[in-house]
């Protein structure tokens, strides 16, 4: 049986705030907060993915320090944009 879209999105968001670091906390906590709810299935099931990754890996992709997968960079960019605008 399939995960019900509200139950997905629960979960992720609680995932985004549950991280390793408190920086990813934090960033990830607020983009899922103002992006997962306007988010297609495809782009869920990226986000989904990225959740997965590493903290140190996505820290390090998010702020520049170095090149994001090409699978996530859109992605990337988009939670990149979101924090610096958020500044």
């Amino acid at each position: 049986m399939s995960e019900l879209r509200e139950h997905r999105l629960k979960r992720m968001k609680m995932r985004s705030m549950r991280r390793g670091i408190k920086e990813m906390d934090l960033i990830l906590a607020r983009y899922a907060d103002d992006n997962l709810e306007d988010m297609d299935a495809a782009m869920l099931d990226l986000y989904d993915a990225l959740l997965h990754e590493n903290d140190q890996d996505l820290y390090q992709w998010v702020t520049g320090q170095t090149p994001a997968p090409e699978s996530y960079q859109a992605l990337i960019k988009d939670i990149s944009q979101a924090i610096n605008g958020a500044e």
